[in-house]
């Protein structure tokens, strides 16, 4: 259950146990008003998380360029794959939205959605109310249905009320945000459709008894998933950005602490989390200068040139793989604080874009992450040589 959907039901009850006689038309906002409270305390700190690099890199990359495409964490069960993505929302900057708007809009996106619809008074860009929200984190269940997804007819109000409303969905809530899937191999290939189509566009279309609504839908995809379970659509698995490969940690003394971590998290969470508050702020620090210095980053005709010629030789299809290494060192680089891109920025993140575009031979002995090291090494040589 998402942070909002458990938010919401605590709203309805109170209202019920005050008796509360608001208008129907006023529910939506209400129940949807708690979604910018923070469960502080709840998740486990994203700093106290022990390994795992990969996948902390990956996060953190798609936070400063969500356009980067999303992650796909693929690995062993029980090594906290799922702990860490719903650790982003104790890191991540807030955001600013519209006061109570379900959509999580800007007033830019705001203005433009609601003057677009027929019959409305112009709204005053003034009378705009701004809150500050976290970064939404929303959980795709895997049994969810397409309307929970998408949105559907608000029933209730139309017994009520006899209006036709539209009921927002799971897309609406991780509007600039992060919409994230468990056990995303295991996923109903419709609703992978339905993703693809959202993913691509950034909006969300909905045609429902005589209802139509279009509204913003840019969020990053998070998956995680056990590849013993059963493989990715390939139509699925090239849509991410990047691929975190999660194993299990073999060294005995970060084994322990990962316990020891865990224990005093699940006997005190309060004063786990002041532990690693400066740590927590820290980080959020470096991301946000991040993303302030990722516009300034600049990389030189030489570095594209070694990286098209890295995906042409490993045979990747299409271009996406040279667009996403281009984004995803852009904020690398950034990340580290410098701005210019070298090879050096590209060698630490070519895995992480490349590992699951490789054509699969089923004659290979080669680890893909291998594979593409060494093809990096004949670039740089040749690139050395010219």
């Amino acid at each position: 259950m998402t942070q909002t959907e458990t938010a919401a039901k605590k709203s309805a009850a109170a209202r019920a146990k005050t008796g509360s006689d608001a208008p129907a038309t006023q529910e939506p906002k209400k129940a949807t008003k708690p979604a910018g409270k923070k469960k502080s305390g709840l998740a486990f700190p994203f700093t106290a998380i022990v390994g795992q690099e990969e996948m902390k890199l990956s996060l953190i990359l798609n936070i400063i360029d969500p356009r980067i495409g999303g992650v796909l964490v693929m690995g062993h069960r029980g090594t906290g794959k799922s702990t860490t993505v719903r650790a982003l929302a104790e890191v991540l900057p807030f955001i600013d939205r519209v006061k109570d708007d379900i959509y999580n809009r800007t007033p830019e996106q705001y203005l433009e959605g609601e003057d677009a619809r027929k019959g409305r008074k112009a709204i005053d860009p003034a009378a705009i109310k701004i809150e500050k929200i976290p970064v939404p984190v929303v959980d795709l269940p895997l049994g969810a249905t397409e309307d929970r997804v998408c949105g559907t007819i608000d029933i209730e109000q139309a017994l009520t009320s006899g209006v036709k409303a539209f009921e927002p969905g799971l897309l609406a809530q991780a509007n600039r945000g992060f919409l994230y899937i468990d056990e995303v191999n295991l996923l109903d290939d419709h609703l992978v459709d339905v993703l693809l189509d959202v993913a691509a566009s950034g909006k969300n279309v909905v045609e429902r008894e005589g209802i139509s609504i279009r509204h913003p839908a840019r969020f990053v995809l998070v998956g995680s998933g056990n590849p013993e379970e059963g493989e990715l659509r390939p139509q699925l698995l090239d849509r991410f950005g990047l691929h975190a490969r999660i194993i299990t940690i073999l060294d005995v003394a970060k084994r322990v602490d990962i316990v020891k971590r865990r224990r005093d998290f699940d006997e005190d969470p309060d004063a786990f989390m002041k532990k690693y508050n400066r740590e927590q702020l820290k980080l959020q620090k470096k991301i946000q200068q991040a993303k302030d210095l990722l516009p300034q980053v600049s990389m030189n005709d030489s570095v594209l040139t070694d990286i098209a010629r890295l995906c042409m030789n490993l045979g990747i299809d299409g271009h996406r793989g040279e667009l996403t290494i281009t984004r995803t060192a852009h904020a690398y680089a950034a990340f580290l604080g410098d701005k210019e891109v070298t090879m050096k920025h590209v060698r630490e993140i070519a895995g992480l874009c490349l590992r699951h575009r490789l054509r699969k031979d089923p004659l290979e002995t080669l680890d893909a992450g291998e594979k593409i090291e060494r093809e990096l090494a004949k670039v740089l040589g040749e690139a050395e040589a010219v």
